[in-house]
């Protein structure tokens, strides 16, 4: 049986690897892995060693705890709604767009995004 937090630390590698623009082949090649194996981790059917999480995060270039953002301290329905967002490919091709943006068109944009969903 899966554990829930497996499972979260599979969807935050599969969210930080989608946003980066890395297939799961080439993430298994930097860590020296299976691609098989990063799709097990994905789903929560492996669980990730300390070790592997260590070179998985370097890979991605972000920090080990970047894999347990949002367990602990969050009702569940806060969690179910971030990984429902996560799960969505377009909203991650927008936001993977939107960083793409320079900064300060990017404000800019954010700018305009609230004030089109006050207009709602």
């Amino acid at each position: 049986m899966k554990h829930p937090v497996d499972v979260h630390v599979g969807k935050r590698i599969r969210h930080r690897r989608w946003m980066v623009g890395v297939t799961q082949q080439q993430l298994a090649d930097k860590v020296g892995i299976k691609f098989q194996q990063i799709q097990k981790y994905e789903t929560g059917m492996n669980r990730v060693s300390a070790s592997r999480l260590w070179d998985i995060a370097d890979a991605l270039d972000v920090p080990v705890s970047f894999f347990f953002e949002g367990l602990g301290g969050e009702e569940p329905a806060a969690r179910e709604a971030e990984s429902d967002i996560f799960a969505d490919k377009e909203a991650l091709a927008l936001v993977r767009s939107y960083f793409a943006i320079p900064e300060a068109q990017r404000r800019r944009l954010f700018e305009l995004a609230k004030v089109l969903s006050d207009a709602a």
